[in-house]
């Protein structure tokens, strides 16, 4: 029996704002903060939302003008546009989260060399991806979605739940992590219990988007009807698909980014990034003179950038002392990480001798 070595780390808050006001705009106005979306809303619950309440916060703290732009669609185009509107709004920090800006915050980063950029999920590089480049005024934030998503499935086995569902949304890196991560959380719970093998199944389906359809639902009902016990929902609003089969079915559901069992008592926990206090802290920075620039700071478990909120996870077996011990696993490097992903998607490179994962077309 190995030993159990507990340690309390500070937990990672990431509280829910519970809305978002756009600010009356006067002529003249300028805005120090500026945050431009990517393809979802400001209020989504998700990505967009954990950026930009650690904007908020640091602003509101200190005093800060702030503003936040959307794109007018889903183009390079597009956002160096509202990232345009921004720099003439008097922005000295604009943050941009998602990948889609790496291209973007490539160009702008020239564009604009006053401008300090803090780009989320990400690494500046070229339409062509030969060049990578993170300028003096600009910072890549990237985050271990794999620990995140091992921390998931973990929970999840070790609580009792054998028939597993992942929804992901488009097979971009950062999700194909957190499923890879789930996928092999689950795998290392199964072995712990010491399970027969078959004893933990998993369905594994990306959309191919970021938005709530009939479609993502009508396969999450599905899912559910065939004994799914619960699933992981990492793709943006296909959550909210994923949320309202299993409120029809009585059923669970994992959120993805941040806390989201505000979303739905479905929600049984979620796999967090650092959102909030990963910007707040980048911003805190350049107002000390202290900016990153030129670098890719890495949140993990090793400096607490990613976890599960055990105050608002509805566990039934797994408990706090659970968490506390495999998160420090997970934090001095006991549990080695998947650096390898296929481009695909697939999950198929997790070593799986007793999960069994099943790629839903």
């Amino acid at each position: 029996m190995r030993k159990i070595i507990v340690i309390l780390l500070a937990a990672l808050v990431l509280a829910a704002c519970g809305g978002t006001k756009t600010e009356t705009v006067r002529a003249g106005d300028t805005f120090d903060l500026a945050l431009v979306t990517d393809l979802g809303t400001i209020d989504d619950k998700s990505f967009n939302q954990g950026a930009w309440e650690g904007l908020v916060q640091y602003a509101d703290e200190y005093g800060i003008s702030r503003k936040y732009y959307q794109p007018a669609e889903q183009s390079d185009d597009a956002y160096l546009s509202a990232i345009d509107l921004a720099v003439q709004g008097g922005a000295k920090i604009i943050v941009t989260p998602g990948f889609l800006f790496e291209t973007p915050i490539y160009e702008a980063q020239d564009r604009y060399p006053d401008v300090h950029f803090i780009l989320v999920d990400g690494v500046p590089h070229d339409p062509t991806y030969t060049t990578f480049r993170t300028a003096p005024n600009t910072v890549g934030i990237l985050y271990a979605e794999d620990q995140a998503g091992f921390l998931a499935g973990y929970a999840a086995v070790k609580d009792g739940n054998r028939r597993l569902g992942f929804m992901g949304g488009m097979a971009v890196p950062a999700v194909v992590r957190f499923g890879y991560g789930f996928v092999q959380g689950a795998e290392f719970a199964a072995q712990e219990l010491d399970l027969a093998p078959g004893s933990i199944t998993i369905n594994y389906h990306y959309t191919g988007g970021f938005a709530a359809t009939p479609e993502a639902q009508a396969m999450a009902a599905s899912w559910y009807d065939s004994g799914i016990d619960v699933i992981f929902a990492c793709g943006g609003a296909v959550g909210n698909s994923v949320m309202a089969a299993a409120e029809a079915k009585g059923r669970k559901v994992i959120g993805v980014d941040v806390d989201q069992s505000g979303e739905s008592p479905t929600v049984i926990t979620s796999a967090m990034k650092g959102l909030r206090p990963s910007v707040y802290s980048c911003i805190s920075d350049y107002y000390y003179g202290s900016f990153p620039g030129g670098e890719t700071l890495v949140f993990s478990a090793e400096n607490e950038g990613v976890g599960l909120p055990m105050g608002t996870s509805k566990f039934e077996i797994f408990s706090d002392l659970d968490y506390q011990n495999i998160y420090f696993e997970l934090a001095i490097g006991n549990i080695p990480r998947m650096d390898n992903l296929e481009e695909n998607g697939s999950p198929s490179v997790v070593p799986v001798t007793i999960t069994r994962v099943t790629e839903v077309k």
